[in-house]
């Protein structure tokens, strides 16, 4: 049974004060080990979370028989608790200490969108990396970060703080005029919509084949600043190691059908969720939002 919302803050809390000596201390591979422990437990005690990570590989990745789906489900909680301490290392480590373990590609990229006067869009989808890619692309060029608060005050002047070490600014999900502002005055911007969006500024378009309520402000963005649109990722690789790519700008993006181009996101998330597919935030409920007419693919059977 999931914890009451001010108990999940108290979680929180308590997990970061235990988590950052540890994050200062501790050599990384163990560390990351102690993650991949906690997310086993999550997987036996998060019967909700486990329910919809189930369902969306179940529709995402039908080609996996149901033995492939189990596994990778297994692995998508290691891969959250490795999340949660990558978390730690992302808000208190020294930068030195994450630095040698970094591979940064593809920044020749941002930097010349930058150079040309060009603001600098950096979509990315909601991997369990999302904390510590992030940490280490700010350590390395100025970086703001469009970002959702959190719905527990103390948690979110934690979480702020943190980030705030690193990070440029934060600009709240919902206020698109600043993210505006930002990529006119040639500053570069994190943003992250491979979430479930409902709204105006919303369409129903692929994601992995199954029709997805996904936010189209992207092309506005692009559209109104003139910013360059570059993908960006960050995996986990072996031996507590990371890799984050900033890949080239989309090319003739925007272009004249915001759906269409949520829809070519919306491929290019595919494709880099397929490189290591248990690292990706199967946890959220991307399919909440159905067209009309259609049932909730979350419900549990009666």
């Amino acid at each position: 049974m999931p914890l009451p919302r001010p108990a999940q803050a108290t979680a929180a809390l308590a997990a970061a004060a235990l988590l950052r000596p540890l994050a200062a201390a501790l050599p990384v591979p163990p560390l990351l080990a102690l993650g991949r422990a906690l997310g086993r437990g999550l997987y036996r005690t998060a019967r909700g979370r486990r329910h919809v990570a189930r369902v969306n590989l179940a529709l995402c990745l039908p080609e996996l028989d149901g033995a492939g789906r189990e596994a990778l489900l297994r692995r998508h909680f290691e891969a959250l608790g490795e999340g949660l301490v990558e978390q730690a290392l992302a808000w208190w480590a020294p930068p030195g200490r994450l630095a040698a373990r970094a591979q940064l590609l593809g920044l020749e990229h941002l930097d010349r969108a930058l150079a040309a006067g060009r603001g600098a869009l950096l979509v990315s989808p909601h991997f369990t990396t999302v904390e510590i890619a992030g940490r280490l692309l700010a350590q390395s060029r100025r970086l703001h970060f469009n970002y959702r608060p959190h719905k527990s005050p103390a948690v979110e002047a934690l979480q702020r703080a943190a980030r705030l070490r690193h990070a440029a600014s934060l600009v709240r999900h919902d206020d698109l005029r600043a993210v505006v502002r930002l990529l006119r005055r040639g500053e570069a911007v994190w943003y992250a919509p491979d979430q479930n969006y409902r709204g105006k500024q919303s369409a129903f378009v692929p994601f992995f084949g199954v029709p997805a309520s996904t936010i189209t402000a992207t092309s506005r963005l692009a559209r109104l600043t003139g910013a360059a649109v570059l993908p960006t990722v960050g995996y986990r690789l072996p031996g507590g190691r990371w890799r984050v790519v900033v890949e080239p700008p989309l090319a003739g993006f925007p272009g004249p059908d915001p759906a269409a181009d949520a829809a070519r996101l919306n491929a290019v998330f595919e494709r880099q969720i397929r490189a290591a597919p248990e690292q990706y935030l199967w946890v959220h409920r991307r399919f909440k939002t159905r067209p009309p007419g259609e049932e909730d693919v979350y419900a549990r059977p009666a």
